[in-house]
């Protein structure tokens, strides 16, 4: 009897386990479903926009074929690069801050104050940087674009930062002390070091996130459809092509927005597999 009871009780544990399994594998296939949906679509429409003319000249003027979308690889490549340079020091002192005096009160409204901005939309970004940079100096810019990028990046780059250091055995700090190690020395030279791989990982991850970002520049680079290198003009970007070229009437228009979105895919598709392969690593 207590045989049978066991190989019940084991048979009803295994079939509650298979339906576990299966109720877990049916949203997971399809969210894997729905990513390979998207790319195969991106993929399909936009290869057939990439050509040598694609990637090197201008745009065309409204109504012509033929062009390409070199001002806006060029706008994208500016824009992220002045979001790196602005983002990365303020989440490492920012970062820094939160590991030195955790526990604090101070500590803790910092937190609270990055959690917070890491919820507020995008857009609402875009309308502020028009307000603190475009508007006093009366020219929409990649430098203002690139601030609202950097404030995207801010939240997320700060916590990735901040989990890094926390990770770093308290044990190197505390032997560099005991020999006699200045604080601030030991931090430079053995804790930032220690923590460099999250670092790049959490600077990858950030221009990630800003990479896509459409609405922030509207208000800040606002777009121009020919080539500038200048950080106080406005230039393009590939998220702004995609949303000029896909709301026009041109079907040449419509396959360059399906190419740009391609190449936008792509490098935040890259930029995840490298940061995955380095954490393997």
């Amino acid at each position: 009897m207590e045989n049978n009871a066991f190989k019940s009780r084991h048979q009803t544990r295994a079939q509650k386990d298979r339906f576990f399994k299966f109720a877990v594998m049916i949203p997971a296939g399809i969210v894997v479903a729905l990513l390979v949906l998207i790319l195969a679509q991106v993929v399909i429409n936009g290869a057939r926009a990439l050509n040598v003319d694609f990637f090197f000249k201008e745009q065309k003027p409204f109504g012509e074929t033929g062009g390409g979308i070199v001002q806006a690889i060029v706008g994208t490549i500016m824009l992220l690069g002045t979001s790196i340079v602005v983002a990365l020091p303020f989440s490492l002192l920012a970062s820094l801050y939160l590991y030195e005096h955790r526990g604090s009160k101070r500590a803790k409204v910092l937190a609270t104050a990055i959690n917070t901005l890491q919820g507020i939309p995008s857009i609402v970004i875009g309308v502020v940087i028009y307000s603190w940079i475009v508007v006093p100096l009366r020219s929409f810019s990649s430098l203002a674009g690139g601030v609202a990028l950097a404030i995207v990046m801010l939240p997320l780059m700060t916590s990735m930062i901040h989990a890094s250091l926390e990770m770093v055995p308290s044990s190197y700090l505390e032997a560099a002390l005991a020999l006699g190690v200045p604080r601030w020395r030991a931090i430079i030279d053995i804790i930032l070091p220690a923590s460099a791989s999250g670092i790049l990982e959490a600077t990858g991850l950030g221009v990630a996130r800003a990479a896509g970002e459409t609405a922030p520049l509207i208000f800040t680079a606002f777009g121009n459809p020919f080539l500038s290198l200048s950080l106080k003009g406005p230039v393009s970007a590939l998220p702004l092509v995609i949303y000029e070229y896909i709301k026009s009437p041109y079907d040449d228009w419509h396959q360059k927005a399906w190419g740009a979105a391609l190449l936008l895919v792509l490098f935040v598709l890259s930029l995840n597999v490298l940061i995955g392969s380095r954490k393997k690593h």
